[in-house]
């Protein structure tokens, strides 16, 4: 986070600068993008090979499944971010909860927060410019936050040494470790931005183009007094090494594609860049990681690196309503008034003791509401799970960047090594339905090209396909293109949810560009419509889809006031809009299943708070919501629902996602039923998967050492 564009300065050089910010969001037609034409990171989809119903094979490159996924490494987290204070912003509660596991943690600062070197004490006069103590600064302040999460006095001394990149580069590696605890920080220093043959270049520029290099700026009393440059090759060539020096089991970082957002009087721009919701740095930094993983994935000789990904918004936080319950605000403001520090502190370091606009209490008094919500790119992400024929369960999910299947041993019900179904790179959240005639199809947004250029810069939805019911696999994924077609438009759709409804036609739903929700419907016989955007809806990514016990689908969404709500008139009809009945405002996305007397339950969280709503509505009656619940329980966003033989009374069961520490299972009455954590599998990636079958009930999340857990419960 860089908030300091904001503040105003006369000067023509920061002026030109400002004006280098736009390229992100720069856009060009890039005719029929989702089949997209050209090359790419990996094999691009070629619109000569159009098939009659309207897909496109994918070219098979990355996307081929067979190769064979590495041993998994010991269980180590790493961010990369774009700030100091990014992480401290956007990621947490995640950060403190991994290191209060145990978890090793490495956090990779691309940019050296420097801006105009102005570390603005609040009321009182603007320092003087000096940006090698402001960099030194906020590195001291990150050191503080990180002592206080780890458990010890802020001050506490760290391990300031080098570490060795490729080129011959240098940058600051800063480690502490207590009780078990470890923690390092890598500093990078990339400069944010410099004015090159008189024009503006920044993280930007160095993305998208070509012949850009940027400088590094090491910070006061840093132990790397030199400083190097990067070109964009270089920059993606130091995170591989990082990437392949740690091998960590999990990468967090920033959206690679935030929202489009209109700027005006209610909604300023701020930092923003302009027309879309967040830093061009953390943009910039989360392209430039995604190409990094890509070909880390794609590069090992030693097999596909056994991974997963989770990508944070950034300023986006500060336009829908907030998702965190007081005492996790509480939690992150505490944190982050160790980093912003204040001048009269001891703290020994010789550029200054934090990033003092931030300090004192000042994340809680600010209208931007950064520290107030934490919320993923890809709500949806986590393990898909299904009972093949045999009784076996089938656990899907991204790994390396690509699908994995997991399969039961029958004996003692733990999951074989993963396979490879190929695919990548996607987007950590998927979707698995069965078609009409009994062969499983998965669902995933492909990062079908990560050039720099606007117009090679694009997403696609793709499918796999079962061969035969409970057989292998297809050797080829299907493009199903995108319901936008500008290739920088393609960018804002989100990840697909598919369900299947009573008459055998897949439904497939994706949030596009203007925050609606569209479709194709694929027919039992194969063949797919166009795509159609649904009436109404201004939501939030995070799709849910049931069909009920009259055969009709019913899909959910968080808009900024309501639970938005689509259904059918009956089995073989479009969808239509539903009710908005539910009855409280929803602060993070929904969860909807089928309940087993056909009802629909829906659990959605209350603004600014844990506690977990749970209504339900009558099978072919759209209007008519009860409450069944309000359930407190841990942690933020997306939970998975499970509905018992009574949905009215104790049979129902919330499984929630542990945001780095526990993952559990509450019943209706905020009562835990069952602890999903071990010290090797702390259950914290993404949203628990649930099946049920008559006497008992299956829970499958996915630890932060990148293998499932998968629970069976016993129903009284």
């Amino acid at each position: 986070m860089d908030r300091r564009s904001e503040s105003p300065r006369r000067s023509a050089t920061r002026r030109s600068v400002l004006a280098g910010l736009t390229g992100a969001a720069l856009t060009g037609v890039l005719a029929g993008c989702s089949n997209g034409s050209g090359t790419g990171l990996v094999g691009a989809s070629d619109p000569a090979r159009g098939a009659a119903d309207g897909t496109t094979p994918v070219r098979r490159t990355s996307t081929t499944p067979g190769a064979a996924f590495t041993t998994a490494p010991a269980t180590r987290v790493m961010q990369i971010v774009a700030h100091p204070d990014d992480d401290l912003f956007f990621m947490n509660p995640d950060v403190v909860q991994t290191l209060s596991q145990g978890i090793p943690l490495v956090s990779v600062y691309v940019t050296d927060g420097g801006s105009f070197g102005l570390n603005a004490i609040p009321g009182l006069p603007e320092p003087p410019a000096d940006i090698p103590g402001y960099v030194s600064s906020r590195q001291q302040g990150l050191r503080q936050a990180y002592a206080s999460m780890l458990g010890v006095p802020i001050f506490t001394p760290w391990e300031r040494t080098e570490v060795l990149l490729p080129g011959g580069r240098r940058a600051e590696l800063n480690r502490l470790e207590h009780q078990g605890r470890r923690a390092e920080l890598i500093f990078l220093n990339i400069r944010m931005h410099t004015e090159q043959l008189g024009r503006p270049v920044n993280m930007t520029e160095l993305w998208q183009t070509p012949g850009v290099r940027l400088p590094t700026q090491p910070g006061t009393g840093s132990p790397v007094s030199a400083s190097y440059s990067y070109t964009r090759a270089e920059l993606i060539e130091t995170l591989v090494s990082l990437l392949r020096r740690y091998r960590p089991t999990l990468v967090r970082t920033l959206d690679p594609d935030p929202d489009h957002q209109l700027h005006d009087a209610l909604h300023p721009r701020g930092s923003d860049q302009p027309n879309y919701s967040d830093h061009p740095d953390h943009t910039a930094t989360a392209l430039f990681t995604w190409r990094a993983l890509a070909d880390w994935a794609e590069g090992s000789a030693r097999g596909v690196p056994v991974f997963q990904t989770e990508a944070y918004r950034g300023y986006y936080n500060q336009r829908w309503p907030y998702n965190l319950s007081p005492e996790t605000v509480a939690l992150k403001a505490r944190t982050l008034d160790a980093y912003g520090g204040d001048p009269s502190w001891q703290c020994g370091n010789e550029g200054g003791c934090g990033d003092y606009a931030i300090g004192g209490g000042r994340t809680l008094k600010s209208a931007k509401g950064w520290v107030r919500s934490t919320h993923r790119r890809y709500p949806n992400a986590g393990p898909q799970a299904v009972r093949n024929r045999d009784g076996s369960v089938w656990v899907f999910g991204v790994l390396g960047t690509r699908l994995a299947r997991w399969t039961t041993d029958p004996v003692t019900r733990r999951p074989r090594p993963p396979e490879d179904l190929g695919g990548g790179p996607l987007a950590p959240a998927i979707s698995v339905t069965t078609g009409p005639d009994g062969r499983l199809l998965v669902f995933a947004l492909r990062f079908a090209q990560l050039e720099g250029a606007t117009e090679r810069n694009v997403r696609e939805v793709v499918m796999l396909r079962q061969q035969t019911p409970g057989g292998p696999f297809e050797a080829g994924w299907t493009s199903l293109g995108n319901p936008e077609t500008v290739a920088r438009r393609t960018r804002l759709a989100g990840t697909p949810t598919a369900v299947t409804g009573s008459d055998g036609r897949v439904h497939l739903f994706v949030r596009n560009g203007n925050k609606g929700v569209s479709t194709r419907v694929m027919t039992s016989g194969g063949h797919w419509s166009p795509w159609r955007p649904l009436p109404g809806g201004r939501v939030q990514e995070g799709l849910s889809a049931t069909v009920d016990g009259k055969g009709l689908i019913h899909l959910f969404a968080a808009s900024s006031g309501w639970v938005e709500h689509w259904t059918q008139r009956g089995p073989t009809s479009g969808m239509r809009r539903g009710s908005r009945r539910l009855v409280a405002r929803p602060g993070d996305v929904p969860n909807a299943v089928t309940a087993s007397d056909g009802s629909v339950l829906v659990a959605y969280r209350g603004v600014a708070s844990a506690g977990l709503r749970v209504e339900r509505l009558a099978a072919g009656a759209p209007k008519n919501w009860t409450t069944v619940a309000y359930v407190d329980v841990p942690a933020y966003g997306r939970v998975s629902l499970v509905g018992g033989r009574r949905p009215n009374a104790d049979d129902l069961l919330i499984a929630v996602p542990g945001g780095g520490g526990e993952g559990l299972v509450y019943d209706v009455r905020g009562r835990e039923t069952l602890g999903l954590h071990t010290r090797d599998t702390a259950v914290s990636v993404g949203v628990p998967a649930t099946l049920t079958s008559p006497g008992s009930t299956i829970v499958v999340a996915t630890g932060l050492n990148a293998t499932p857990v998968i629970s069976h419960l016993q129903q009284a």
